[in-house]
C-alpha cells in the first residue's frame, strides 16, 4: 500500500474533511494510516507531545487515523501576520517571516527536500499515507514553486483524487478547467472526482458525471451528501467545527432553566477560535462571533480570543468601542475570559519589539499583568488543576507574562474579579473544569444555567470522525479508492487540452 493526494477545485472544497475522512474508514479497516500536508497556511495550529507546532486540521485527521499527531505531518505551517507576510514553522519551530513574494521565490522550492523526506519517513512507518493539497492544484501563477499538490505528487508518484464543492456551484465546470489547466505531466496524475455537499437526488446528477467522464476520461468517485453538523478543526473560516456556522447554530435545548450567550469577538488575525468549540458543544450555551459593541450588551460571557497580532487586535477593539463595553462589563463584575493574545490584551501593558514591533502599548488593564514579548515562542502542552478540576491545555506565543496580583492564580495566568486570564489553549475541552467555569459565569451573570452533566467533547469529536468515515465508507467508491491506494496512478489517462500555459 501507499497513499493518494486529496486535491480540491478551490479552497475550502473540502480536502480537510475528505481526507479525514478517507483515514477514519481506513483504520477501521485495520490499516495503519497517517495524514500528511506538505504546506498549510492558517492561524489555528496545535502542539504535538514533542512540543512542535502544526496545523489543527492535520491533528484532527491524525485523530481520525487513531495516532499521535507529528510534526512530520505538516512539516511547513504558514502563519498570517498580514496580508502579504506570514511567520514560516519549519517541522514545528518558527524560522522566521517571509513576504509572500520571498516565500514562492526563493524558500519554498528549496523546501521540497524537506517534505518529500518527511513523506517518506511517514511511508516507511504506515501502510497508507493520505495527503491532503492546498488550495487548487491548477494555481498556474505559482506551478514552479509548487510543493504541496501537483508538485508533491509528481515529486511522490501519488494518484490524485480532485474534491469539488457542488454546493458553490459550477463543480463540472470546476473539475473540467482544473484538469485542463494542468501540464501533460501532471494531468496523468489525475485519476479521478470526488463531489462534496451534494443536496438532493443523486440521479439527476448522474447524466453530468457520465459526460464529465466522457470529456475527461476520469471517472467521479462519489458523491458526498450536504450534512449538516459536519466539520473538522478549521484552517480559517469562521465557524465552530461542532455547530456549523456559528450565526446559523441550532443550540440544544438547556439542561438547567436558562441559556447561557458567549461572545466572541472576531479580532483581526484571530487565532485557534477552535478554543469555544468545546462551549457550542454544550445543550443550552449558544456562541457568536461579534464585531460590535451592542453585541456584548446581552452576552453572558465574552471571551477574547487567541490572535497573531496582539497589538493590532487591541487598536481594533478600541477603534470599534469593544474595547470600553469590555472594561465596562468588568466593571459591573460581568465575566470576561482572555485566552493567550485575548490574554495579553488584558494586560496592563505589552512590550512588543517582536510581533508588531510597537513596543511599548498600554493594554486594557483589566489583569495585573505585563507582557513582553520574546524572540522564542513557547510551545508547550501544560496540565493542572483548576476551580478543583483536572485541565489540560497546550500554549503558543511569544508573550511572556509577569503576573503580579490578582485573586487568585488560572492556568499560570490570574482572575481579578470576573476577569480571567490564560494563555492556555483547549482548556475548555478538558469536561470537569469546563462545566465548573460555566457554573461561575451563570453565577456571576444571575442565570439559572446548569452544565449538562454527560456532555464529553472528545467523544463529541469521535462522533463526527465516525460520521465522516460513514461519508466515505457509503457513498463513495472505496473499491476504486483502494485500488489507487495499493496500485498507484491508472495508465493511460487521456490529456485534456490545452494543458497548461
Amino acid at each position: 500500500m501507499s497513499g493518494l493526494l486529496v486535491a480540491g477545485t478551490t479552497s475550502d472544497a473540502g480536502k480537510s474533511v475528505v481526507t479525514a475522512g478517507i483515514c477514519r474508514w481506513l483504520v477501521r479497516k485495520g490499516i495503519a494510516v497517517a495524514p500528511f500536508k506538505a504546506q498549510n497556511m492558517s492561524l489555528n495550529s496545535f502542539v504535538t507531545r514533542e512540543g512542535a507546532e502544526i496545523g489543527r486540521a492535520q491533528a484532527m485527521q491524525a485523530q481520525a487515523a487513531r495516532i499521535e499527531p507529528s510534526a512530520l505531518m505538516n512539516p511547513v505551517l504558514l502563519k498570517p501576520g498580514g496580508d502579504s507576510s506570514s511567520q514560516v514553522v519549519l517541522l514545528g519551530k518558527p524560522v522566521g517571516e517571509l513576504s509572500a513574494r520571498g516565500y514562492h521565490e526563493g524558500r519554498q522550492e528549496a523546501l521540497l527536500a524537506t517534505v518529500t523526506d518527511c513523506l517518506r519517513q511517514l511511508r516507511d512507518t504506515y501502510d497508507v499515507v493520505i495527503c491532503e493539497g492546498a488550495g487548487s492544484p491548477a494555481e498556474i501563477n505559482l506551478r514552479r514553486t509548487d510543493i504541496v499538490n501537483m508538485g508533491l505528487a509528481r515529486a511522490a508518484g501519488l494518484p490524485v483524487v480532485v474534491v469539488g464543492d457542488i454546493d458553490r456551484g459550477g463543480v463540472f465546470a470546476s473539475f473540467f478547467g482544473t484538469t485542463a489547466l494542468l501540464s501533460r505531466e501532471d494531468q496523468a496524475l489525475v485519476a479521478g472526482y470526488l463531489v462534496n455537499k451534494f443536496r438532493g437526488d443523486v440521479s439527476l446528477l448522474e447524466p453530468g458525471l457520465g459526460m464529465l467522464r466522457d470529456l475527461t476520461g476520469r471517472p467521479t468517485l462519489g458523491v458526498l451528501p450536504y450534512t449538516h453538523g459536519l466539520g473538522i478543526d478549521e484552517e480559517d473560516g469562521l465557524r465552530v467545527s461542532l455547530r456549523g456556522t456559528v450565526r446559523e447554530s441550532v443550540v440544544a435545548p438547556p439542561y438547567g432553566e436558562d441559556v447561557l450567550r458567549v461572545a466572541v469577538p472576531a479580532v483581526p488575525l484571530m487565532s485557534n477560535f477552535t478554543d469555544v468549540d468545546a462551549l457550542a458543544a454544550e445543550p443550552g450555551v449558544v456562541v457568536r462571533f461579534v464585531d460590535r459593541p451592542e453585541e456584548l450588551a446581552d452576552a453572558d460571557l465574552v471571551v477574547l480570543p487567541g490572535t497573531r497580532g496582539t497589538v493590532k487586535a487591541l487598536r481594533w477593539l478600541r477603534e470599534r468601542g469593544l474595547a470600553r463595553a469590555v472594561a465596562r462589563r468588568a466593571a459591573e463584575g460581568r465575566p470576561v475570559l482572555g485566552i493567550c493574545g485575548g490574554f495579553q490584551m488584558l494586560a496592563e501593558t505589552i512590550e512588543d519589539e517582536i510581533e508588531s514591533r510597537a513596543g511599548l502599548v498600554d493594554g486594557l488593564g483589566l489583569l495585573p499583568v505585563r507582557i513582553r514579548f520574546a524572540a522564542d515562542k513557547t510551545l508547550t502542552r501544560p496540565a493542572g488543576k483548576a476551580l478543583g478540576e483536572h485541565v489540560e491545555g497546550y500554549e503558543i506565543h511569544h508573550g511572556i507574562a509577569d503576573v503580579a496580583g490578582g485573586d487568585e492564580s488560572f492556568l499560570d495566568g490570574c482572575r481579578v474579579g470576573s476577569v480571567w486570564g490564560t494563555h492556555w489553549h483547549g482548556s475548555l475541552e478538558s469536561d470537569g473544569f469546563r462545566r465548573a467555569f460555566l457554573r461561575r459565569v451563570a453565577a456571576d451573570a444571575g442565570r439559572r444555567f446548569v452544565p449538562a452533566p454527560g456532555t464529553r467533547f472528545g467523544a463529541l469529536r469521535e462522533e463526527q470522525l465516525d460520521r465522516l468515515g460513514d461519508l466515505v465508507e457509503e457513498h463513495a467508491d472505496t473499491a476504486a479508492l483502494l485500488r489507487l491506494i495499493e496500485d498507484g496512478i491508472p495508465s493511460g489517462l487521456p490529456f485534456v487540452p490545452p494543458g497548461a500555459p
